[in-house]
């Protein structure tokens, strides 16, 4: 059986080092953890990832990036891969914007920067639930 992936998009390499960090903490070698720093780099990670056969069970993703933004991001993902749980990260997102992800995207949730540790393994763990 091969891994399930969780993927973090941010263009902060320290956020992204931090949500890593956490989530194997918490999950260990339970699933693999991938990072991109935009969405372009994310759209490759996963085209690679589908491409070995791995399964993306959670994208969390930050709002405010270079190019496109998160809900832009988050709601392509959701056209292509529905079954994908959806997690906004942000410290800048507007109402209006996690909004048209709820609406768009099925969000599961949106974390506000900074979110704290439980907060994350609790979103993962309520995300995985749906999967």
């Amino acid at each position: 059986m091969s891994k399930k992936v969780i993927l973090c998009v941010d263009d902060e390499k320290i956020i992204l080092d931090s949500l890593k960090s956490q989530l194997k903490k918490r999950f260990a070698s339970e699933y693999m953890y991938e990072v991109a720093e935009n969405a372009d780099e994310a759209f490759e990670v996963i085209e690679e990832l589908a491409e070995d056969g791995l399964e993306i069970l959670i994208i969390v993703s930050d709002w405010l990036m270079p190019g496109m933004k998160g809900d832009e991001f988050l709601i392509h993902i959701h056209k292509m891969f529905p079954a994908i749980v959806k997690v906004m990260l942000t410290g800048q997102a507007d109402e209006e914007a996690v909004e048209n992800v709820r609406r768009n995207a099925d969000l599961h949730r949106c974390l506000y920067k900074p979110w704290t540790e439980e907060e994350l393994v609790d979103t993962i763990l309520s995300g995985l639930e749906k999967v």
